[in-house]
């Protein structure tokens, strides 16, 4: 298991830009896109990370966005639910972002990510996503059947 703490997500229109090409629409990193993932692979290197994780994975992120400077003036007027309206990027954007990011690095795709989670945390200071990865070992549960003894006296197909 890894646990990493990296820079806030980009937002998804910050992340991906429209263009046209040969008369086809298409969506592509922008430049800032490139320098988050850059930024990304640089830490993940930092901490560990060799080569992408080859297989299932189970990832959990901690979204903790900006703490603003008026905290305590919302705290006192909003109580528990001071932070229901700081700025933060949703979850699901944050997600793609991020795994987008990983892909190639921490993980070879995104389509091995077989459990996924994510919470949004209580602004304490600067934004910021913890990640929590783990490789998921393959269950078999077919392994523990029997097959069946094939039958001489059935008619077999690939024979004729």
């Amino acid at each position: 298991m890894l646990t990493v703490t990296l820079p806030y997500p980009l937002s998804a229109n910050k992340y991906w830009r429209p263009v046209t090409i040969n008369g086809r629409a298409m969506i592509v990193p922008t430049k800032e896109a490139k320098a988050f993932k850059t930024e990304i692979a640089w830490l993940l290197r930092d901490a560990g990370v060799r080569k992408p994780i080859d297989g299932r994975v189970k990832i959990h992120l901690d979204l903790y966005p900006q703490r603003p400077k008026d905290w305590q003036a919302r705290q006192r007027k909003l109580g528990s639910n001071w932070d229901d309206n700081v700025m933060c990027i949703d979850i699901d954007n944050a997600r793609k972002v991020l795994y987008d990011a990983f892909k190639g690095v921490l993980i070879v795709d995104d389509k091995w990510i077989w459990s996924d989670s994510a919470d949004r945390c209580e602004p304490d200071g600067e934004a910021r996503v913890v990640v929590t990865i783990e490789p998921i070992a393959a269950a078999q549960p077919q392994a523990a059947l029997e097959l069946p003894t094939p039958r001489a006296d059935l008619f077999d197909p690939l024979e004729v």
